[in-house]
């Protein structure tokens, strides 16, 4: 899994390619810790390139959606997702919990 951040004057984006697996997502978690505790919560995780998305690599995203939302502060939008890994979402039932963009623009205008 390879990550890269871009930090734009209205949110950050994440890029993610690759599996976000047990084993990969404590480096995803990592990264997206690293914008929370700089004090920016409004967060675009771009899965253009991912493929796969395990229970652990939702639960990262999810725990910092926690994070972003509390005191209303902001929150984490998911862009280009697979439709596997949409499906996947739906199926744990958290497909409400992340607002979904089919564009990177978009989901960065959202903010």
């Amino acid at each position: 899994m390879d990550i890269s951040l871009t930090e734009y004057k209205r949110c950050d984006v994440v890029t993610v390619s690759g599996r976000v697996d047990s084993s990969t997502a404590p480096k995803l978690e990592e990264a997206l810790t690293s914008i929370t505790e700089a004090g920016r919560f409004k967060i675009v995780i771009d899965m253009t390139d991912t493929n796969f998305v395990s229970s652990k690599g939702w639960w990262t995203l999810i725990e910092t959606q926690k994070k972003c939302k509390r005191y209303r502060r902001g929150e984490v939008v998911l862009v280009n997702v697979m439709p596997e890994i949409r499906s996947s979402l739906d199926m744990v039932g958290m497909g409400s919990y992340f607002q979904i963009f089919d564009d990177l623009t978009a989901a960065v205008a959202n903010f």
